[in-house]
């Protein structure tokens, strides 16, 4: 019966694949990226890995989908003359060409990796212990690769400020998006009282958990970010202005709790990003706590897009 499912699923994954490909309208393909998302987490809970599953349905198929949709959207007006071009032949066959080669030297340097592969495993797991952390996923993630874990909050921050730079310089500082418009008695207003309370809390416990389970900070992050969406949403809250004081705090808070933390490590651990002994875990929570509503807060301007109308002052 698993092989049965495990078949359809790896079929359905290759169909959804090649429709997001060839698809000619930009929604369409959209939908088959979200779709094919959402069962790509399945084959990450299939794999054992939940972390990565937890990662592909919120980061992948989620905020990736909502940017696409939204960048769908504004392409509507132009996409009947894309969809009239048609390039030549030539084009076609170098195109198909060059995915080929691709393909190939990607499956070529899967199969030809020696037997065993080169791996870090063992090292890692002598060294994690050291951690205090349960989750693997985590351990590895906020110790042997701080470095990359920091830089992704930080070109999330950066890709933030290149959205903002988009927008008309006399609504620099203003709020992004349309106004809302507030329906009190439709039911995405009924969803948007009473869905947030629960996505905090589960926000916040996927953020806790983390340390030992499944879960962290991107995660519990995206949830918050999802419940501030649906409240925008529905029109029971406005976007806040870019130029707030307390937004752009939010925004460089976590990012700066975690350099302060690599920095500390420089004078006590003798290297940046390293832990004192016997303290690792207490600093990683720290770090964690403090980059969830930075990311959350991230994300959710990320979605919204650059300043369109005036905004209060900070």
């Amino acid at each position: 019966m698993n092989i049965a499912l495990n078949l359809a699923l790896i079929l359905l994954l290759l169909a959804l694949a090649f429709w997001t490909v060839v698809a000619r309208e930009t929604f369409a393909a959209v939908a088959g990226f979200v779709s094919y998302g959402l069962l790509l987490t399945l084959a990450w809970v299939a794999l054992s890995a939940v972390d990565v599953a937890l990662t592909e349905a919120a980061i992948g198929a989620g905020l990736t989908g909502a940017l696409l949709i939204g960048a769908a959207s504004r392409l509507r007006k132009t996409e009947a003359a894309a969809r009239a071009e048609r390039p030549d032949p030539a084009t076609r066959v170098l195109a198909a060409i060059v995915a080929t080669a691709v393909a190939a030297a990607i499956a070529a340097c899967v199969l030809l990796l020696p037997d065993p592969a080169p791996t870090l495993v063992p090292e890692v797991a002598r060294n994690i212990a050291s951690t205090g952390v349960g989750n693997p996923i985590t351990a590895v993630l906020m110790s042997f690769r701080a470095m990359d874990t920091l830089l992704e909050a930080i070109v999330l921050l950066f890709g933030l400020l290149g959205i903002w730079s988009l927008g008309s310089d006399r609504y620099w500082g203003g709020r992004p998006g349309l106004a809302p418009v507030a329906e009190p008695n439709g039911i995405l207003a009924y969803m948007a009282r009473v869905l947030p309370p629960i996505g905090i809390v589960v926000g916040i416990y996927i953020l806790w958990v983390g340390a030992d389970y499944p879960g962290g900070k991107f995660q519990g992050g995206t949830v918050l970010a999802a419940m501030w969406l649906l409240l925008m949403m529905s029109g029971l809250l406005d976007a806040p202005a870019v130029s707030q004081r307390w937004v752009r705090l939010a925004l460089i808070a976590g990012p700066a709790a975690f350099i302060l933390v690599g920095l500390l490590g420089v004078f006590v651990a003798n290297a940046f990003l390293a832990y004192p002994e016997g303290l690792a875990k207490p600093l990683i929570i720290v770090i964690e706590v403090a980059l969830l509503p930075s990311l959350a807060v991230t994300l959710t301007l990320l979605l919204i897009g650059p300043p369109q109308r005036a905004g209060s002052p900070p």
